[in-house]
């Protein structure tokens, strides 16, 4: 960061980065953005800048990741909703990885991914759960047949909520 020009023509001179500062508190900037040559600076003040506004949106691809463990059956109690502890014996659940709104179909006109009946493997998809504008399938992880769908068709569903019982091959 040394001027390497007598006139002063190098931005990335320390003297030269405080007047950018100075002028950028006077004029009430959020952001400058220099280039010279193959380098480049970016200066951002404030606490908020509006160019960070949008990282929260990044999230989506961390959830990507979640559906295998979050998805991961685990054996459900019997007070997840069966008529009896017969009823739930030997069955597990498929959980939503994430909170969202749950699709059992890709389009209004589209068969269901999996009703009860149906025979499912760990890559069947099951259904969507819709985050934040981001349709993610929903792998079953799991062999078996489905015996309940517990959710209804575009309901919002939390992190961890039952969507489907899943009578498992042993």
């Amino acid at each position: 960061m040394k001027s390497e020009k007598p006139d002063g023509g190098d931005v990335f001179d320390i003297d030269r980065i405080r007047q950018i500062v100075e002028l950028m508190e006077q004029h009430e900037l959020n952001e400058v953005d220099l280039q010279q040559a193959d380098d480049r600076i970016k200066l951002t003040r404030g606490g908020s800048a509006p160019a960070m506004i949008p990282a929260p949106a990044m999230p989506a691809a961390p959830a990507a990741p979640a559906p295998a463990p979050a998805a991961a059956s685990a054996p459900a109690p019997a007070a997840a909703g069966g008529d009896d502890a017969a009823s739930t014996a030997g069955t597990i659940t498929i959980n939503s990885p994430m909170v969202g709104t749950f699709y059992s179909k890709a389009n209004p006109e589209a068969p269901p991914f999996a009703k009860v009946g149906d025979v499912v493997s760990e890559d069947t998809v099951v259904c969507i759960v819709e985050a934040m504008k981001v349709f993610n399938e929903i792998p079953a992880e799991c062999r078996g047949k489905i015996v309940e769908v517990l959710v209804s068709d575009q309901q919002a569903v939390d992190f961890g909520k039952p969507l489907f019982r899943v009578q498992v091959d042993g």
